[in-house]
């Protein structure tokens, strides 16, 4: 049988969670990563850092799934079947974080204990990882952006959803930077959705470059947002004169990168992130605390800030993100 303790918003307030959810005597803790989508390189590199930590935590069980398509309907399915599986903890990529409210309350109301990762809105979980402030994130794609428009022009934002709470608040906080800081800018094409398919981002990137052939910026959000953006840029023939940021991995964009149709990416590495979550679902499973500034033992997560979150779980973030461009992509060989 297992044990639960709930977190109290006292200890919240405290910035200390403690949790006792331990498995029965000689029953293996499973640990279930749950991501937005199978089979794309960003979450291939989630699970070699998801496989890395239950090899090197032989106490636990972890393995990683989701469904084949970015949708939010087929997400909760595999949730609920974890769910009815009992799994000891969930680590979960929400496509939809609203989506998700009821099927996480059922599983923390059954004990299991739910980490979050990109959905620091979640209100229905113990603890949400964010691998940095996302509000600066995306103020500092904005800024890269801008400085390459020279300041001044028409310019667009791309979301993989607009249930992606990380990917809206990175361009709400790009458009909020450039209306503060550059008179010149004009957002023309906001939150345009590309479903986390690179070829739905292309699309959506013809259409804006047919309406606006003017256009000088583009920010992305889903990691093949600049895959599709790029590619539209680059048939186009203006490479050099329309800007391309946003979140993506170094030897995806390479090609792009070299010919100039991608200026410059952001991102933090996958991997880590799946290693900070397992570490945080098993703290939770052990009943021991989270502390802020508590070292997570992960690249990027080694001092991190804990705060409240919505719900009666908190946020956690660490200062994880690295910009590379042509210059300095070949630096990151994943």
């Amino acid at each position: 049988m297992l044990r639960k303790t709930p977190i109290t918003l006292a200890a919240v307030a405290l910035l200390g969670v403690s949790s006792a959810l331990y498995a029965a005597p000689g029953k293996e803790p499973t640990i279930a990563t749950v991501v937005k989508i199978t089979g794309i390189n960003w979450f291939n590199r989630m699970e070699t850092g998801v496989k890395e930590y239950g090899t090197k935590n032989t106490n636990v069980k972890t393995y990683q799934t989701g469904p084949g398509q970015a949708d939010a309907a087929q997400q909760l399915r595999v949730i609920e079947d974890l769910v009815a599986k009992n799994v000891t903890a969930l680590a979960v990529v929400p496509f939809d974080t609203a989506a998700l409210e009821p099927v996480l309350k059922k599983a923390m109301d059954k004990g299991i204990k739910v980490v979050t990762h990109e959905a620091e809105n979640q209100r229905n979980t113990h603890a949400d990882v964010e691998a940095f402030d996302n509000a600066a994130y995306g103020a500092w794609l904005n800024d890269r952006m801008a400085q390459c428009m020279g300041g001044k022009g028409k310019w667009a934002s791309f979301v993989g959803s607009l249930g992606s709470q990380t990917h809206v608040q990175w361009v709400d906080a790009g458009a909020a930077n450039a209306k503060k800081k550059y008179a010149g800018m004009q957002l023309v094409a906001a939150k345009t959705e590309s479903q986390n398919d690179a070829q739905k981002a292309y699309e959506k990137a013809k259409e804006i470059l047919r309406k606006y052939p003017d256009i000088k910026g583009f920010q992305g959000s889903s990691s093949l947002d600049v895959l599709g953006i790029g590619r539209a840029v680059e048939e186009a023939g203006l490479q050099g004169k329309t800007c391309v940021y946003g979140t993506g991995l170094p030897n995806e964009s390479a090609k792009l990168l070299e010919s100039g149709a991608i200026d410059g990416i952001g991102f933090w590495d996958p991997k880590d992130a799946g290693l900070a979550m397992n570490k945080v679902a098993q703290l939770l499973i052990e009943g021991k605390p989270l502390t802020d500034g508590m070292n997570l033992g992960v690249t990027g997560y080694e001092k991190v800030k804990i705060t409240k979150g919505p719900g009666k779980g908190v946020v956690i973030k660490g200062q994880a993100w690295v910009g590379v461009d042509k210059a300095n992509y070949k630096k990151y060989p994943f």
